[in-house]
């Protein structure tokens, strides 16, 4: 059967061709555009899909395999810390006892020449006595041979008590003469004859000359004693030089190797906290991908099928217009309401209007002259053209979208108020800082190596993380043109259905006495906002006949225009989700980069980070920028000015309650 209404219309549409093309022949021929439409865009949307699959498949595996190398790098890593701290820690043991061993050391050696320096002292002390002793023994004696060769020997006596008593004079001389002043207590009895003196006397010299020369060897013992000693001791503080500096050496090259394992850890350490952050980064920008990869299979599947719905639901409404009857009625009279061209449906339904509308209608065309309102003048011809019943639920839902359009416009006006100030705000610090920061940059200057292999392989994932921003943005970019070209392709499907739906009724008012279709209201721009998928479920089907079939593609195509774009808007949240993963995840990889590259100068770690907080500062500048862009059209470029819309809006409001009142007479 649906074959045969097809080819009914089709023949229909052919014989009409001459003439004029009837409501029905716009509604089959609207339809079958829509059917070939929603099938290439069936066709499409798989093709899109399947690309975004792969992008989802390509991606979470190469993910995998870098969540895979960071595990066992930070396997590796650990076990490194863990060895590097192991050998610091038997070092630094090693290091203490070295330490001690030397503190001990340089201690006994301090203690040997505390000893060798005080027995010097008392070698030295010794030895000027026996050097002064000496030199008064060679004095005494020649002053004794000239004492006891006068016969003084009184003096004698008293000279060799003072040489006694001197405090140099070694305790064994003074023994000596001692022993010689207790034995011989007068010299007179040394020299109880002229003729024995001499020999007398030369007992005494000889006793001083032989206690002279007993010091004189008492005082080479001291040297010999005193030479070897000091021998001694220098032999004693080579050795203890020796072993301080064996340990000292030992001791450093443990602290350099100490030192070394210390670096190590901590650079490892570094490696690891950057690897460990980076596999983070890496598991949540997989689990967001897989979530989001998820959610648009599922939305694919669904929107897949309510396309397939979506082609059933047409030919069957291709059938139902096509069917013989509606056919057959439209051959039978519109033929002839087309050659009446100058009289319009709208006039002959004004033949049988009812004074208070009329009357409406022109006070409606009045105010919108007066008041420049196109809203006035378009419901002036709605009221002159509509049924009475239509007309003051159609104005009262019109005062009613009034009085909610300014109540709305009321709080947007305090919306934009508060954000332009806050951005106007950031826009100038973050453009003072901007400059601040490009200042500060362009002082600085050093040279820049290529990193390791592994920070080559981090701006490689960094590369592989652009590549599918920017796959990503391609898709997304597609899907928006999409979305943008399905949003249009409503509204002219919109207004068509509206024209065919308003020639069906006036045709079946006159010619089937049918019910009037219920008016719908265009969608406002506040609608049309971006979505997230390919093109939504259109909606066709009916019941009730042609009419009741109108009437839902119309919502179908009302409802298409409403999905689409909260679709775009969710799409575009999802993209902007995914590209701030990504910008974490780069800037995750681009921090571990610069860890990596820590053992490089100072000025080349200040203009990194400098750089850093510039393209931080920029992207936030960037984003203020692009804000104040968005808010321009609503709140500053808006070309008429609020207290101008209020007051418009007002006397629209006033004129429509005024336009009630008049229909309100009559009733």
């Amino acid at each position: 059967m649906r074959a045969s209404a097809l080819l009914l219309g089709a023949t229909f549409l052919a014989a009409s061709t001459a003439t004029e093309v009837t409501p029905i022949q716009k509604v089959l021929q609207m339809m079958s555009e829509m059917k070939s439409k929603a099938q290439e865009e069936k066709e499409a949307e798989i093709k899109t899909f399947n690309e975004f699959t792969k992008f989802c498949r390509n991606t979470i595996r190469d993910k995998g395999y870098a969540i895979k190398d960071s595990t066992a790098q930070i396997s590796k890593l650990s076990a490194d810390i863990e060895d590097y701290d192991a050998k610091a820690a038997v070092l630094g043991k090693e290091i203490n006892t070295l330490d001690a061993g030397v503190d001990q050391t340089e201690h006994e050696k301090a203690e040997a020449t505390e000893v060798r320096e005080k027995a010097n002292a008392d070698y030295q002390v010794t030895h000027a006595d026996y050097a002064a002793s000496l030199e008064d023994m060679a004095i005494g004696i020649e002053k004794l041979k000239k004492m006891m060769a006068a016969g003084g020997s009184a003096a004698a006596a008293s000279f060799i008590q003072v040489m006694t008593s001197k405090f140099h004079m070694p305790t064994s001389a003074r023994k000596v003469l001692a022993s010689f002043l207790a034995t011989s207590a007068d010299l007179k009895a040394l020299q109880p004859e002229q003729k024995g003196f001499e020999s007398q006397s030369d007992g005494v010299v000889d006793m001083m000359k032989d206690l002279k020369d007993k010091m004189a060897e008492e005082k080479t013992t001291l040297e010999t004693e005193e030479m070897n000693e000091q021998h001694a001791f220098e032999m004693m503080v080579q050795s203890f030089d020796n072993k301080i500096k064996k340990d000292t050496e030992q001791r450093n090259d443990k602290a350099s190797t100490k030192k070394q394992m210390e670096q190590d850890s901590a650079s490892a350490k570094g490696q690891l906290a950057d690897t460990t952050n980076a596999k983070a980064e890496d598991e949540k920008y997989t689990a967001d991908l897989t979530t989001m990869c998820e959610e648009k299979s599922a939305d694919f599947e669904a929107r897949q099928k309510l396309r397939a719905e979506e082609l059933v639901a047409i030919d069957k409404a291709m059938e139902i217009i096509g069917d013989q009857g509606v056919a057959g009625a439209g051959s039978k009279h519109l033929p002839s309401l087309v050659q009446r061209k100058h009289t319009s449906f709208a006039q002959l339904r004004n033949n049988v209007q009812r004074p208070v509308q009329s009357a409406a209608a022109t006070f409606l065309t009045a105010q919108g002259r007066m008041l420049k309102s196109r809203v006035l003048s378009a419901l002036a011809v709605r009221v002159s053209a509509d049924p009475f019943v239509k007309v003051r639920k159609m104005i009262t839902d019109m005062l009613n979208k009034l009085e909610q359009e300014a109540n709305d416009e009321a709080d947007h006006k305090g919306f934009c108020d508060q954000e332009l100030s806050t951005n106007e705000q950031t826009r100038e610090e973050k453009t003072t800082r901007v400059a601040e920061l490009t200042a500060n940059i362009e002082e600085m200057t050093a040279a820049t190596q290529k990193l390791a292999n592994e920070i080559a392989d981090l701006n490689k994932e960094i590369s592989e993380i652009d590549a599918a921003v920017a796959k990503a943005t391609e898709i997304r970019q597609a899907e928006k043109t999409k979305n943008t070209a399905t949003i249009a392709d409503a509204k002219v499907a919109i207004a068509a259905v509206e024209q065919a739906t308003k020639v069906l009724k006036d045709f079946y008012a006159k010619a089937a006495g049918a019910t009037a279709l219920v008016q719908t209201r265009a969608r406002g721009p506040a609608d049309d906002v971006p979505a997230t998928f390919d093109e939504p479920f259109t909606g066709t089907g009916g019941e009730g006949g042609v009419v009741g079939m109108l009437e839902v593609i119309l919502s179908d195509f009302q409802r298409l225009e409403a999905e689409t774009t909260s679709g775009e808007a969710a799409a575009a949240k999802e993209y902007e989700q995914f590209s701030t993963d990504s910008a974490e995840d780069r800037e995750t990889k681009r921090k571990s980069a610069y860890h990596k590259g820590n053992e490089k100068s100072k000025v080349e770690h200040n203009i990194h980070l400098a750089k850093k907080d510039l393209a931080v500062t920029q992207k936030e500048l960037d984003a203020a920028l692009e804000y104040f862009e968005k808010l321009k059209p609503s709140c500053v470029d808006a070309g008429v000015s609020y207290e101008d819309r209020v007051a418009q809006r007002e006397n629209e409001i006033e004129s429509l309650k005024e336009a009630l009142k008049i229909l309100e007479g009559e009733a």
